[in-house]
């Protein structure tokens, strides 16, 4: 089991920055894989970005260049700098724990609101 918790959304103009947080209940280097996905409204959950144990990073091609996902493991903390955000980027924002014990577990945090206003 891994508990989630997320923080850091908000209001931001267009072209502004913020930075999101996601504190783990346990060690971070256990899980195969850390992620942010988001949500608009009345469209499907996407991938934003994830990062591995030895900090390999992929993102979706609509935040290349403008988003950078890192991890503290000391702090059991992953985080996702939005620099030049636009409102297309406005969604919730969840973190996942995707873990596989002989089969797949995927956890989420309750997720965070970004509104981004132009």
């Amino acid at each position: 089991q891994v508990q989630l918790v997320e923080s850091g959304g908000g209001l931001v103009q267009a072209g502004g920055s913020l930075t999101l947080s996601c504190v783990a209940s346990r060690n971070i280097f256990s899980i195969n894989r850390m992620g942010w996905y988001r949500q608009a409204p009345g469209k499907q959950r996407e991938l934003v970005a994830h990062i591995s144990p030895s900090g390999v990073t992929n993102y979706a091609d609509s935040v290349k260049g403008r988003f950078t996902i890192s991890r503290d493991n000391a702090k059991n903390t992953v985080y996702l700098q939005m620099n030049s955000l636009k409102p297309e980027d406005t969604a919730v924002y969840y973190c996942n724990a995707y873990v596989f014990n002989n089969r797949a577990y995927n956890y989420w945090g309750q997720g965070t609101q970004v509104t981004v206003s132009s």
